[in-house]
């Protein structure tokens, strides 16, 4: 079992001020994995004013000393890969491959692109006589999810690293133990004291204190649209910047002239996988209404075709994160079917021969209409619901018949698919199954979130803009 019942504060491991633990389980067992402490105000305090010193030095670092930091951040990230890989599958229930070549590969990923980012990033640009100068905004806040842990944590403390930011991180409680890894990572790399802090905790206590408190200058959130809210509220009083990567719902058009075989059955192994707990999963599937029949029968054998099991072997599901979201899930899957959708495969309960862990049955709903609960809410579970449409143009509306915006899928003839996806509104477009791209800004529109991740655009998020008039004379600009 793991104890992990101290705080990295100032470049130390220190106890919290009040003693408090919450057990961490594994989903796919229920048993009891670890315990962490539980942080308070006075935690987050400490560390706040730990960041706001050490931001003094760091901000002013070179961009050769932040590619070198960053540098040694993956040298340690990869002789801990394996442990990383492991803490994600017994946290959070992610399968062994994907924990594996997803979800540790990720945090890597992250810290590479920012510093293939930072070699040649402006952080300086003279306009006539003004000197434009992009300074590190500050102290920054980060309250990360447990779907994908340390993508998350990396999304954020990478890019905070590369612009001369300090930072206090608090990562999910119900999927601790990738984050204290991460920390133990940052230590071992020689982070300077102050400049990384990690204090666990619930969003109520830790991350209310982290998004109101005076000392951070900016707050960067990822988790459902309802918490983001709070964020943002609490946020407020100190006007400080806040970056959200929230929820979705989002749609994945079947066009005509698509290849149903592959856009069907890809459609629902991208739902199906991690178990569904992706916020950009394509879990609304928008197909023509005369092809549904067609579109059952592909989707049911690739959903039958997903195997559930034990994460620790070779199942392509493993289990949903606690009990909290499977009750959830299994309470939408019911809806779905007293609302009058069709139950194409799965349904409530577990699947046969796993009568513990918190394991979902790979759903798919067909005939679906947009006024359903499986249509409308963000079930982030193992769930497909497919609707049919008349005509493009109804395809399109309906895509966008929702209060999210994060991602949007379209599938088919690749001009027309090019035309349809530059309709979106979506913070990011994927076409026929296109690979990941580390540089592509990764955010949404509407209550999907406000600013972007990934890239040289999450550059953006960590920094202030500073104009000096009158840097230049008048003759240099002539």
């Amino acid at each position: 079992m793991r104890d992990y019942l101290k705080f990295y504060i100032d470049g130390q491991w220190v106890d919290p001020v009040e003693p408090k633990t919450l057990d961490v389980i594994n989903p796919a067992n229920e048993g009891v994995a670890g315990r962490i402490s539980l942080g308070s105000a006075v935690d987050v305090d400490r560390a706040a004013q730990a960041a706001r010193r050490a931001f003094a030095s760091f901000s002013q670092t070179s961009v050769k000393d932040r590619l070198d930091l960053l540098g040694a951040v993956v040298a340690e990230y990869q002789k801990r890969y394996n442990d990383m890989a492991a803490a994600i599958t017994e946290e959070m229930g992610a399968p062994a491959y994907l924990a594996n070549q997803a979800q540790a590969a990720l945090g890597i990923a992250h810290l590479q692109t920012a510093m293939a980012v930072l070699k040649d990033y402006k952080f300086e640009e003279l306009r006539g006589t003004t000197l434009l100068v992009k300074d590190p905004i500050g102290v920054c806040g980060f309250i990360t999810p447990w779907n994908w842990p340390v993508n998350q944590i990396a999304t954020k403390v990478a890019p905070a690293l590369a612009t001369g930011c300090t930072m206090v991180l608090k990562p999910s409680e119900v999927a601790p133990f990738s984050g204290y890894i991460w920390s133990e990572i940052m230590h071992a790399a020689g982070v300077p004291a102050g400049v990384y802090n990690m204090v666990n905790g619930d969003g109520p206590t830790v991350g209310a204190a982290i998004s109101s408190h005076p000392q951070i200058d900016m707050v960067s959130f990822t988790g459902s649209t309802r918490a983001g809210i709070e964020v943002a509220r609490n946020a407020a009083p100190t006007v400080k910047r806040v970056h959200q990567e929230l929820g979705g719902k989002s749609p994945n058009i079947v066009l005509d002239d698509a290849d149903f075989n592959a856009a069907i059955a890809g459609g629902v192994k991208s739902v199906m996988m991690n178990s569904g707990q992706s916020c950009n999963a394509p879990t609304r599937m928008l197909v023509p209404a005369g092809r549904m029949a067609q579109v059952k029968e592909i989707a049911k054998a690739a959903a039958e075709a997903t195997t559930v099991g034990d994460p620790t072997g070779n199942s392509a599901m493993g289990p949903v994160v606690s009990e909290v979201q499977f009750n959830k899930i299994q309470t939408l899957i019911q809806k779905g079917i007293d609302e009058g959708a069709t139950l194409v495969a799965g349904g409530v309960g577990r699947p046969d021969g796993l009568e513990k862990g918190y394991y979902v049955k790979p759903t798919v709903f067909a005939d679906v209409t947009s006024e359903m609960s499986i249509s409308k809410e963000e079930i982030f579970g193992p769930v497909l619901a497919i609707l049919g449409y008349q005509s493009e143009e109804e395809a399109i509306a309906v895509a966008h018949d929702t209060e999210y915006g994060l991602a949007a899928y379209v599938q088919g003839e690749p001009e027309h698919a090019r035309r349809v996806a530059k309709s979106m509104r979506a913070g990011q477009v994927n076409i026929n199954g296109a690979g990941i791209d580390f540089m592509a800004p990764f955010g949404g529109y509407k209550q999907s979130g406000n600013g972007r991740e990934w890239g040289d655009h999450a550059f953006g998020e960590f920094l202030e803009t500073k104009a000096v008039l009158g840097f230049a004379p008048k003759e240099a600009a002539e």
